[in-house]
């Protein structure tokens, strides 16, 4: 967490996060695949990608570029401090893509005795099309 974020500190409407990521590379893609075990070649191959629809050729793990999200949520909030983060997979990513993401306070509230902080998070590449959406809850420590 940013050194000095305290939840008094957090307002609805504040942009907590702004990371960008890439231009990715078929080697991270390949990296991945070795990491999560998921050896799919739709992930690559660029051969099997264009020999089922992908014109362009391979693309990124969904949870790849989720990674790249949670690692843009823990470079704000501690992940001790996480309580959830929830996604949605909107569109592929494919290697050359720079991914962009951003979160935006959406709700702040105590809840339980602990001061419970609601943003927004997505992630678009350079053309500003969606790849992930989603939000999550962090708890932030207060002052007093």
């Amino acid at each position: 967490m940013i050194q000095g974020k305290y939840f008094e500190d957090v307002n609805v409407g504040d942009t907590v996060i702004e990371m960008e990521k890439g231009p990715l590379q078929k080697l991270q893609l390949v990296m991945y695949a070795g990491a999560s075990g998921d050896f799919n070649p739709l992930h690559t191959d660029d051969d099997f990608a264009k020999a089922v629809g992908m014109k362009d050729g391979v693309i990124a793990h969904g949870m790849f570029v989720m990674g790249c999200v949670g690692q843009a949520v823990t470079s704000w909030v501690p992940k001790n401090r996480l309580k959830r983060l929830g996604v949605r997979f909107a569109g592929m990513s494919k290697p050359g893509n720079t991914i962009t993401i951003s979160g935006v306070v959406t709700d702040k509230r105590v809840v339980d005795g602990e001061n419970i902080v609601t943003c927004s998070v997505v992630a678009k590449d350079e053309q500003g099309d969606v790849k992930v959406s989603g939000s999550f809850d962090a708890a932030l420590p207060g002052k007093a």
